[in-house]
Formats: structure tokens, sequence, C-alpha cells
């Protein structure tokens, strides 16, 4: 299989390594890039295991709020100017109240509901033809929180709902911080998926195999290797942003807290962007190509 530039240029955003080295793990895989990312890993040539997201969708993320009840939603538009235009703006603000007030909780369901005199969908279609570009309703997530609840929107660009049992809002609202800085992808250890546990136990085994170390001992090693990666992919497990001498379990326990869930939401996330080639278009428009 042939390896690409844009295939190395992915694994090297993805995984901090270097250029040949992830030509290499491509090569050895045949192309694969789950399993290129994880050959890195276990040669220790991986600084950083990054999902990377190609963003291709501009917009907002909007939340509605009311009381323990919240509303996250993203809307998209083509380009960034028209994310921050005022007509846009208002719609997209209308939209999240109507889909708090309407309780729904799926983003076709919201489209047939009422705003302004007419439908969502009809209002969207009347903003596409007055901003000039497609505007869409990606997705939404409704929060009905039974204690505390956690809002935070950073910059229309990132959105963060934490339901949380115990505690209060100001500690709610700085977990939400937290999430939307560090973007854990789970809770606390015991909730990392029994494969990924697994695929993280096999990397660390990979990692110190070679050691020359007894049995005992890379067990030892192993197990400290795998506590580390599962803290570092949980929320509890990670350093608190509001105060990093602490971890988030730390400042909960403190606050006698516990989190039950999260929603984060980004623009665009998971996405694919079209690249422009503007060297190759000028030259194309100058009859040079």
């Amino acid at each position: 299989m042939t390896i690409t530039a844009n295939m190395v240029k992915e694994l090297r955003e993805r995984s901090g390594a270097g250029m040949m080295e992830c030509k290499k793990a491509l090569t050895e895989v045949q192309g694969d890039m789950e399993a290129a990312a994880d050959w890195l890993r276990k040669q220790g040539l991986a600084k950083a295991d990054k999902k990377a997201s190609r963003v291709a969708a501009e917009g907002r993320i909007v939340l509605a709020r009311d009381g323990a009840k919240a509303v996250l939603i993203e809307v998209n538009s083509e380009t960034d100017f028209v994310a921050k235009d005022e007509n846009f703006l208002k719609f997209a603000d209308s939209v999240a109240q109507t889909a708090l007030k309407s309780g729904t909780r799926d983003v076709e369901a919201l489209k047939g509901s009422s705003i302004n005199g007419s439908t969502v969908e009809e209002a969207r279609q009347a903003l596409v033809a007055k901003v000039g570009e497609n505007v869409q309703l990606r997705r939404l997530v409704a929060v009905d929180a039974k204690s505390q609840l956690g809002s935070y929107v950073h910059g229309g660009r990132i959105g963060v709902l934490v339901e949380m049992e115990g505690g209060n809002e100001e500690l709610a609202r700085g977990i939400a911080m937290h999430v939307a800085a560090m973007n854990p992808p789970y809770v606390s250890p015991d909730t990392v998926p029994a494969e990924i546990v697994a695929k993280e136990k096999e990397i660390a085994l990979a990692q110190v195999k070679d050691s020359g170390k007894p049995p005992e001992i890379l067990e030892k090693m192993i197990s400290g290797k795998l506590r580390k990666t599962l803290a570092e992919m949980s929320l509890t497990g990670q350093p608190y942003v509001m105060d990093t001498t602490i971890s988030v379990e730390d400042a909960l326990r403190k606050a006698g807290a516990k989190v039950q869930a999260f929603h984060r939401m980004a623009v665009g996330e998971g996405i694919e962007k079209k690249e422009d080639d503007f060297a190759a278009e000028v030259m194309k428009q100058a009859g040079l190509a």
C-alpha cells in the first residue's frame, strides 16, 4: 500500500512522533492509522495520543438553561464570518430556547417545533436565503439534573454540561470548565471500557518486556503504567485546572460530590474539512497549471 504524505501528516499530528517514525509505523501496519498509533506507542515513540478531529464546519455552540434543566445545541455555518453574523446568532439562541422549552432531545423533532410564528426548519431556510450560506442544526444534548448542574460555554466554540451529585454550583461550573479545557474521554478509571484497558495493558507490556526485570517487577511496572494512563484519560484522575495542586477527585471528595456524567460539544468536531491548496488555485486561475 502507498503511504501518502497526508497519512504521515495525520499520524504526526495525532501522535507527536517524527516524520520518519510515522512513515515506518504506517508501512509496518499497511497503512492502518489506528494500528500505526498503537505501534508507535509500543515502541515508545509517540509523545501524545491525541485523537485528531479534522474540523470542517464553523458555527456556534449555544446554551439555554433554566435551573437544573439545560440544552446545548450546535448550529453550523460554512464560514466563521457568518457564525458571527447578528442574524445567525439570533437564530441560534432562539433555537436553543425552543429546544429547552419543548423538551425535545432530537434534532429532527426540533426542526418541526414552533419558533416566532414558523417552524425551526422554515426559520433555518429563511436564514440561509438571508446570509447566503448553508446553515444546519447538527446536534443537541438536553439534561435534567437531579442535583447540581454545571454549565460552561467557551467563546461559542466549546460547550459543556456536568451532572453532579452533591457539592455546589460553583464546583459544578469549575468541573465544566475543566472538561472544556482538558476534554477527558471518561469520568473515572473504573468507567474506561474493558477493551480500552486491555489495549493499554498490552501497550504497557510491550514497553517494558525487554527491560530484563524479573516477572514480579515487570507486573508492578505494567500496573503502574496502566494506572497512570487510565488516570490521565479520566476526569477524576486529572490535575484540576482550577487548582492544579489537587486532582479533580480530590476537589470532589473535599466537597462531598460525585460527577455522574458530563457532555462536551465542540464546533465541527468529527467533520472532515476540505483543505484548499491556494497556490495551486492561483496558478490555475493564472493559466499556469
